[in-house]
């Protein structure tokens, strides 16, 4: 009894307490539903899209706030609304929405700097596509992004929405370029050692000056600036400061935004010297010591970090070359901070053996692959060589096809293998080309070719050319193939038809028709082998009565079918600027496999250079040259001359065998000059391309087939003395000399002043 007492009295309380929740579950209203969700405003987007844009709301949820707010969130985010308003209409959510309109189409207004077609490359907008002014503002940032890179920070971009029917509007960016903005200084604070205008010169940006209307480097661009960055810590450490830094690099623009002040603040550092030099080997059978004479640097030298690199590349060319393919060369320092000294050993030890998975090949539109990989040292499959690839980086720069050339190796398909990843970018290699000069051997000049160096993308050369001056008229047609049956030979043709006025020097005219057939071929890196066969015919005409009998006497035409060969070792570090290195060239000819002329030709030339300090190179250079008739006389036309750009101080022609009643000059069978000179700067700014000169030329010229009374013939030395300027100028290159001749003969011609100057547009 008392058991069931207790039981009662729980249920009792238990009904007590959920009685009142059960009566207001009863009697309290639900609360409210969203019963529709109603889309108003929508021109092009589908209700049903719109619905499902809303991913927080659906049919049946609640009015809650949150809830709300982020549908809300969400339509905005689409891109595809101007405006978005959310209300409640009963048991409906009305969703009423402004589209955004479709561009119509994309203008630009105002810019002449830039063309139309580079801006709309850069911009992100397109036609067809939905108008926001959030993409509208990203694309005005990318358009003032490219006139900044050109040096224009005062430019102005204004874009305007043009509206027209069915919801589309036409787009217009209306754009103030402004002045250039140029720098106005640089300063450098903290430089001892180095004055201002010394880095002025190694620093790419320059400051801004009336003659630069022609480059862009007084123009302010912040990755010219990260690159002056380096190129001065790579001059410090060049010249034994090792713990220089560019503590920092900044550009303040004028409040008128016209121009810019550069401030580089440097920390010099202690100059260090190399104290002691070493080689350690850590490979097997190899004797450290014969690498020796591939170290450049010295103990008591100034420390100089790109000596120490040219080190490292020369004795890693030298391991390949003993059959070394996987080494590492590590340059251990050891600095002495009182003693100013750096202690450096090259440590030679066995790398990892890397071979070459795979070389990509990207960016080259119509250059074929075939012509970039045949410029590789390495192939798919052989040992990795970093100097290999440095010579397969610079080979495919030689060839001028590519603006850009980047070369780097990656993680190959497994941990021994490489991948080889070549982007270039290519740039125009058709040229149509007109020029115009003066000098005073040829007087007035001009010229017209057609060229295209990368024909249909294989890396042929074909050429058409003609030159008319007040001397000298010809054409000729050209064509190379550099890998002939795909082996690395060069192969080609040349046709040509000259004619040149000698009346001056000769009394006669000369005219040369004919082809050649080459086939050159690289023996080594730097020797190179060439063979040519020329048959052609030769003529001499227009001699007057008064000409010498010596040149009557070859009046008319011969044929001519002649074999030569030309060997040229050449270790310069550059082909046309040249400040270290030499080169040596052989060449011979011979006449008379077929044909109406007989001889044989030897020529020997050469030149060393040295370079003494910055743009001080000296020079030492030599040429001589040998023919003999192969039972006939030697031709006039095919004689050596010597003067004018052959041996300034005298006038074309000048030196060498005349006739002595007539003063007509009839060449020579033998002929040596050689020439010493000293190229230097001028002091004025280096951009300018301006060198100055001091030059002597020593040589003699004669030798003819039969001594002949009425011949002068001295064959004794001539000698001339000079200064010269060179100018790069905005026109071409210009070309001033002054030369005495200050040993000669009396019937030699000499010329004081000679001048050229030459251009191409």
């Amino acid at each position: 009894m008392v058991e069931f007492s207790r039981w009662a009295a729980v249920a009792a309380l238990s009904a007590a307490l959920f009685l009142p929740s059960a009566i207001q579950a009863q009697v309290l209203p639900s609360a409210p539903r969203i019963q529709e969700i109603r889309v108003e405003g929508n021109q092009r987007v589908e209700p049903e899209t719109v619905r499902s844009y809303m991913t927080s709301v659906r049919t049946g949820d609640g009015f809650e706030p949150d809830r709300l707010d982020r549908a809300l969130k969400d339509l905005f985010g689409t891109g595809l609304f101007a405006d978005v308003t959310l209300r409640r209409e009963g048991g409906a959510l009305v969703v009423s929405v402004v589209e955004n309109p479709i561009i119509n189409r994309i203008a630009f207004e105002g810019n002449q700097r830039i063309t139309e077609e580079v801006l709309r490359q850069e911009v992100q907008l397109r036609p067809r596509v939905v108008y926001t002014r959030t993409r509208v503002q990203s694309d005005v940032n990318r358009i003032l992004d490219i006139y900044r890179r050109s040096g224009r920070f005062a430019a102005s971009v204004e874009p305007k929405a043009i509206q027209l029917t069915q919801n589309r509007v036409d787009l217009v960016f209306e754009v103030d370029e402004g002045p250039r903005t140029n720098v106005r200084r640089i300063n450098f604070v903290g430089n001892r050692q180095f004055s201002d205008s010394r880095l002025h010169e190694i620093v790419l940006t320059k400051e801004s000056r009336w003659y630069r209307f022609f480059s862009s480097d007084d123009t302010y661009d912040p990755d010219r600036l990260s690159n002056d960055r380096e190129l001065l810590r790579r001059h410090y450490l060049a010249n034994g400061y090792a713990d220089f830094r560019v503590v920092s690099a900044v550009a303040e623009l004028t409040p008128e935004r016209d121009a810019f002040f550069v401030t580089f603040t440097i920390d010099e550092g202690e100059r260090y010297k190399f104290g002691k030099v070493d080689l350690e080997s850590r490979l097997r059978d190899l004797d450290p010591t014969q690498l020796r004479s591939n170290v450049t640097t010295t103990t008591d030298d100034w420390y100089n970090a790109d000596a120490v690199e040219d080190t490292i590349n020369k004795l890693t060319d030298a391991l390949g070359t003993l059959g070394y393919a996987f080494v590492e060369i590590r340059p251990r320092i050891n600095r002495n901070r009182d003693a100013r000294t750096i202690d450096l050993t090259f440590e030679i030890e066995e790398g990892p053996r890397v071979y070459v998975d795979r070389i990509n090949i990207v960016g080259n539109v119509r250059t074929m692959d075939k012509v970039v990989r045949r410029e590789f040292r390495l192939a798919e499959g052989d040992a990795f060589n970093t100097a290999k690839l440095r010579r397969s980086r610079q080979r495919i720069r030689n060839l001028g096809f590519f603006e850009k050339v980047e070369v780097a190796n990656v993680q190959g398909s497994a941990p021994d293998r490489t991948t080889i990843n070549v982007e270039v970018e290519e740039k125009s290699t058709g040229e149509l080309s007109f020029g115009f000069g003066f000098s005073t051997n040829e007087g007035p000049l001009a010229d017209v070719s057609i060229r295209e160096r990368n024909l249909l993308g294989r890396g042929q050369d074909l050429r058409l050319g003609l030159q008319v001056s007040g001397r000298r008229q010809q054409v000729d047609l050209s064509f190379t193939e550099p890998f002939f049956l795909d082996r690395n030979l060069s192969a080609g043709f040349d046709v040509f038809t000259v004619e040149r006025n000698r009346q001056r020097e000769s009394s006669f005219d000369s005219s040369e028709t004919g082809g050649t057939l080459r086939l050159g071929y690289d023996i080594t890196e730097a020797l190179r082998q060439t063979l040519r066969y020329t048959l052609r015919q030769d003529e001499i005409s227009n001699v007057p009565s008064t000409a010498s009998r010596f040149v009557r006497e070859q009046q008319g035409s011969r044929v001519s079918s002649i074999l030569g060969q030309e060997l040229t070792y050449d270790r310069r570090d550059d082909r046309f600027d040249p400040t270290e290195g030499y080169f040596v060239r052989l060449g011979n000819e011979v006449a008379g496999l077929g044909g109406e002329v007989y001889y044989l030709r030897h020529r020997l030339s050469g030149a060393y250079y040295y370079s003494l300090a910055t743009e001080w190179v000296a020079s030492v250079s030599g040429e001589a040259g040998y023919i003999i008739g192969l039972g006939e006389n030697v031709r006039i036309q095919n004689r050596f001359f010597l003067g004018g750009d052959t041996f300034r101080g005298f006038a074309n022609a000048g030196v060498g065998p005349r006739d002595i009643a007539t003063d007509d000059a009839l060449g020579g069978n033998e002929y040596v000059v050689g020439t010493v000179e000293l190229t230097f700067p001028t002091g004025l700014p280096k951009e300018l391309g301006l060198k100055g000169g001091l030059f002597t030329d020593v040589g003699t010229l004669g030798s003819l087939d039969t001594v002949n009374l009425g011949v002068s013939d001295a064959q004794s030395l001539r000698a001339s003395a000079g200064v010269g300027l060179s100018w790069r100028s905005p026109v071409g290159l210009i070309r001033i000399s002054m030369a005495k001749a200050v040993l000669k003969e009396e019937y030699d011609k000499s010329e004081l002043f000679r001048f050229s100057l030459g251009t191409r547009f």
